[in-house]
């Protein structure tokens, strides 16, 4: 049953009338973006989150290879990039001393370039890894009541078109 409460305010010879209605409900459906096995679920229905609070794990063995992997070519092209550096800051100053071609210097800086951009996409590659990672943890987006949990362990969940609802939370 809904409570009304009414204030009368008397303002210059007129009465104004305001209504309080309780805040309306607002069921928010959560699911993670990334595909995955539910392996943990941490909350029950009418259980009271807060903001940032685990509410369902996926396996996430997957995801921290991947971190490893983005990683490993983090590291290895990052040293490929300083070995581009060091040989263009050379291949310059043999050129400046003309002992070395045009050419000789010109390779040397499509070669820097080259595993400079690699070594970006690598570290771009690594941020993705860390953040889908980091998305195989369902986490409340606001503080609130679980009203229902549809997650169990084992439950597949996919990313594609339209994934499952895991928990809906309500304000």
């Amino acid at each position: 049953m809904m409570s009304i409460r009414k204030w009368s305010i008397a303002c210059t010879g007129m009465i104004l009338l305001a209504l309080s209605l309780p805040a309306a409900a607002v069921d928010v459906a959560l699911t993670t973006p990334v595909s995955g096995v539910v392996k943990t679920v941490l909350v029950q229905q009418g259980q009271k989150v807060k903001k940032g609070q685990p509410l369902v794990l996926l396996d996430d063995a997957v995801y921290q290879a991947r971190v490893m992997e983005a990683e490993g070519s983090v590291e290895r092209l990052q040293a490929d990039e300083q070995e581009a550096e060091r040989d263009l800051k050379r291949a310059k100053e043999l050129y400046s001393r003309a002992v070395s071609s045009t050419s000789e210097l010109e390779q040397a800086q499509v070669r820097y370039s080259q595993t400079n951009g690699l070594y970006k996409e690598a570290q771009a590659r690594l941020l993705i890894a860390r953040k889908h990672l980091e998305y195989a943890t369902l986490r409340a987006s606001f503080d609130g009541t679980v009203s229902k949990r549809l997650a169990e362990p084992g439950m597949v969940v996919s990313a594609e078109l339209q994934p499952a609802t895991l928990i809906v939370l309500s304000r």
